[in-house]
């Protein structure tokens, strides 16, 4: 079953519920999402095969400041895993939604979570970064810009423009003492 064969058999009000139960503080923001999915219900879906639209549950990090207990992590998996690959996983945030909507759905996923929450939790995870797609593949072309520019770099180049993970970290413990 693909995405779009879920988006297509459901209304708005249904899912519009299962989106604020599942992402209450989202609320302010369901015209945005109704529009995009009045949008998803007539894009014709892209031939997207061989990828498929995963929903796993984890543990939040306790350290992380939340109420919840669990978050729901929604990516894309090779339907094949390749042996070589250090992930089956992939972040799926910037595709285009024609291919959204012609990705299959995992089997686990579709034991696991119902066609609404389902639906809510891809629609959530597809306007995380903007509910607009062209600004969405504006801010995919913009990084992909920056990763071209930093390859250009020059070794030194590089050592002058970035830093390493521990120093990011005691910045920001840093800032947040200062806070």
């Amino acid at each position: 079953m693909k995405l779009y064969d879920l988006i297509k058999s459901y209304n708005w009000l249904s899912v519009e519920l299962t989106l604020l139960k599942l992402y209450p503080d989202q609320y302010r923001m369901l015209d945005e999402y109704r529009n995009v999915y009045e949008k998803l219900k007539v894009t014709e879906p892209a031939d997207y095969n061989d990828i498929e639209i995963i929903l796993t549950e984890y543990d939040c990090d306790p350290n992380f400041e939340s109420d919840k207990e669990t978050y729901i992590d929604v990516s894309g998996q090779k339907k094949i895993a390749d042996p070589n690959d250090i992930t089956n996983g992939y972040a799926i945030e910037f595709l285009e939604w024609d291919k959204w909507l012609g990705m299959d759905l995992a089997t686990e996923t579709t034991k696991n979570f119902s066609d609404l929450e389902i639906i809510a939790h891809c629609l959530y995870e597809m306007t995380f970064i903007d509910y607009d797609e062209e600004a969405i593949q504006e801010q995919f072309k913009s990084l992909n810009d920056r990763v071209e520019e930093y390859k250009k770099l020059t070794d030194e180049e590089k050592e002058q423009k970035t830093i390493s993970l521990d120093e990011l970290k005691r910045r920001l413990d840093e800032k947040k003492g200062s806070s």
